[in-house]
């Protein structure tokens, strides 16, 4: 994966920037020595590595700005990073660069619940939101995997969804207004506590902009009040492109349920190992959830295991108890977890139309056996939010390369039946090689000139969305 070469005169004045940083922070809040940066050297694509020349742990809006301010005037390029959770490189540093982390911006600022909203500081972890008004009959609806640990920093950068954001929405549709910080130090807030704010549509702009135009350390977000049940169904296949299909005939039946997930065969066996939620021996599996009051769930179950019926499932098993619920659940919240006892994986991101499904999933079983490298799904099959784990060994010379030529095949794949790059775990540097698939020169042109106007000197992450050949004119320095 080429990176810019460093900027060696920013790399010379290493101790200087420190000095100014520290003068604002703090020496506890700046980390510079080497051993210690080895720490931000990547996210959770750990593939690829890169100690930054500094990391710096503001603990306020003000702090955050007076960073942005100093990095501006000295030209250094600023990687802002939540939890460290992305799996497409969106937070890897450049050797030239300073990590801004935003783990100390982690207090719940304002609860309204009059008005459903809860603003908080950008730091905090995605579940702690939930766990701030739980007790009070309320949640916050996305629920991306990592949810323990990941920022709503990050979920706003890389728009990240979850398993129920087929009902409730990604980030996007539940985000209200944000305080960002520009390049400059500039701090602007956009949208609040209301449903929709006049004007340009800045706030669709900056979900999902992965760190290029600002740093966010405030948001509103939208919660929701507690739903009276829920119940999920357990459905075993004996292909994955049955499951597929079945999936497609839910939604065209025009069941909306709370969330529709698929695992196969690697990963079923995978998962029973690690936590024994006792699934069935079949080559793929749906967890359907439907909410509502008791007999909003008995109706909506009937239809959806009558459709299920007619695909010949294997094992059909409704949750009678909140027990039974928690351990159809177990297995799929702890499959990416239960794959790393396999060994090394990379996991994708592509999206696609859920009509595609039994075609994407034969094609990523022949190109498997073509890449000669394995592979396991699991992922949001309601929206067609694939995430393939492709297996590889890190220790045997050309398995990463080959590991990447088979991912890239299966997100040009995605394009091709009509789906896009990312789902929710953004570009960075992942698919940022992959973007002219998707986007023309004219597409991409549109794209970069917007993060002109927000950054013009292209300090923000770089390196990251933008292919390197069309934004190497833009880059300071």
């Amino acid at each position: 994966m080429d990176m810019p070469v460093p900027n060696a005169a920013v790399i010379a004045k290493k101790e200087h920037v420190v000095a100014r940083l520290a003068e604002v922070l703090g020496e506890g809040a700046v980390i510079h020595d080497p051993a210690e940066t080895r720490a931000y050297e990547c996210d959770a694509l750990a593939a690829y590595r890169c100690p930054p020349m500094a990391a710096v742990l503001p603990g306020s809006t003000a702090e955050v700005a007076a960073v942005l301010r100093i990095c501006h005037e000295e030209g250094v390029p600023v990687v802002p990073r939540g939890s460290g959770t992305s799996l497409a490189g969106g937070a890897m540093p450049t050797a030239d660069s300073v990590i801004l982390g935003v783990a100390r911006l982690n207090r719940v600022l304002e609860v309204d619940y009059d008005n459903r909203v809860i603003r908080v500081e950008a730091g905090r972890t995605n579940l702690s939101v939930t766990g701030a008004v739980e007790a009070d009959g309320f949640f916050y609806a996305p629920d991306p995997s990592s949810q323990l640990a990941c920022a709503i920093a990050g979920n706003i950068a890389m728009n990240s969804g979850g398993a129920h954001c087929l009902k409730y929405g990604v980030t996007t549709n539940n985000l209200l207004g944000v305080t960002l910080v520009t390049m400059d130090g500039t701090v602007v807030e956009i949208g609040g506590a209301y449903m929709d704010a006049g004007g340009y549509d800045w706030l669709g702009v900056i979900c999902g902009s992965e760190g290029q135009l600002g740093v966010v350390t405030e948001a509103t977000l939208r919660i929701l009040p507690r739903p009276e049940g829920a119940r999920p169904v357990l459905m075993g296949f004996d292909s994955s492109e049955v499951a597929g299909a079945c999936v497609a005939d839910i939604i065209k039946a025009g069941v909306l349920p709370v969330a529709i997930e698929f695992m196969d065969r690697p990963c079923i066996r995978a998962t029973e190992a690690f936590a024994g939620a006792g699934y069935p021996d079949c080559e793929a599996l749906l967890i359907v959830e439907v909410e509502g009051s008791p007999a909003e769930i008995d109706e909506q179950l009937g239809l959806i295991k009558q459709i299920a019926r007619r695909h010949d499932p294997v094992e059909l098993r409704e949750s009678g108890s909140e027990a039974e619920s928690a351990a159809i659940w177990k297995g799929r919240k702890s499959a990416f977890g239960a794959m790393g006892q396999l060994g090394d994986y990379m996991c994708l991101d592509g999206t696609i139309p859920v009509s595609a499904l039994p075609h994407v999933l034969r094609r990523i079983g022949e190109m498997s056996a073509e890449f000669g490298l394995g592979v396991a799904n699991v992922f949001h099959a309601g929206d067609g939010n694939m995430h393939p784990l492709i297996l590889f060994d890190a220790n045997t010379p050309g398995d990463l390369e080959r590991c990447e030529a088979f991912g890239a095949a299966i997100l040009k794949l995605c394009v091709e039946v009509g789906g896009c790059l990312t789902g929710e775990h953004g570009v960075g540097i992942e698919k940022r090689d992959l973007m002219g698939v998707q986007f023309d020169p004219v597409d991409l042109e549109a794209q970069m000139r917007v993060k002109d106007v927000f950054d013009p000197g292209w300090l923000l992450n770089p390196a990251k969305v933008f292919p390197l050949e069309a934004s190497a004119g833009r880059r300071a320095g």
